[in-house]
């Protein structure tokens, strides 16, 4: 994930376009989702990017610092998304969908969903058997945790989103409580024998999210 490019697709009522950004600075994406979000109006097509990010740690609005244990040369960006501590990393693919929720017919319950059952079936895919939680967002592999679900939703409209664990040093996150919960362990593909890149899994995820939000 190296080259920024774009894909668009169309359909009757509703047009989303794809962004492969490559590797970008946190916060600086961050601004321009939200930027993205305070200008868009009733007929600015949806967008979901595609990125990964150098190592960061993000605190959710409501976040606890206690559960940040010992982050070393880490930065730490307290932001807007809902939910506790998570890490951010190279070989972590990043999904942001930028949704008229409105539009979409969608609840935020319904895109958070939409995004655990995406990876749940890109999964299955690889012959691994995912699911999610009810009782804490994200997507499990016996018991350890591969994908975080963490949103924003303002004027109507998602951003934040999805990470999932590709090929990463995992190493990051023993020094937090992952997503509040002191005992939580983390996995990712590699570990579960999935050789493809960050690039492969990106446009194996992309054709999962598309029909399960409903593009």
């Amino acid at each position: 994930m190296t080259v920024p490019s774009r894909i668009q697709y169309a359909g009757h009522e509703r047009a989303v376009e794809i962004r492969s950004l490559g590797r970008r600075e946190y916060e600086p994406l961050w601004r321009s989702m939200q930027a993205f979000t305070d200008s868009r109006g009733d007929e600015t097509p949806d967008e979901i990017w595609f990125t990964e990010h150098p190592p960061v740690f993000t605190l959710g609005l409501n976040a606890s610092r206690e559960h940040v244990l010992a982050p070393g040369d880490i930065p730490v960006i307290q932001i807007d998304r809902g939910g506790q501590v998570t890490y951010h990393g190279p070989g972590q693919l990043m999904v942001y969908p930028l949704v008229d929720l409105r539009r979409a017919g969608l609840g935020v319950r319904d895109l958070v969903t939409a995004l655990e059952q995406s990876v749940v079936d890109l999964a299955a895919q690889y012959n691994i058997v995912a699911a999610s939680r009810a009782d804490a967002p994200g997507v499990y592999v016996q018991g350890k945790k591969i994908g975080s679900v963490g949103l924003r939703v303002r004027r109507n409209s998602s951003y934040h989103g999805l990470a999932l664990n590709v090929d990463m040093d995992l190493e990051p996150f023993t020094r937090i409580n992952p997503c509040g919960f002191d005992d939580l362990e983390v996995t990712d593909l590699a570990e579960l024998g999935v050789t493809k890149d960050l690039s492969e899994v990106a446009r194996d995820l992309e054709p999962q999210l598309l029909r399960h939000l409903g593009f």
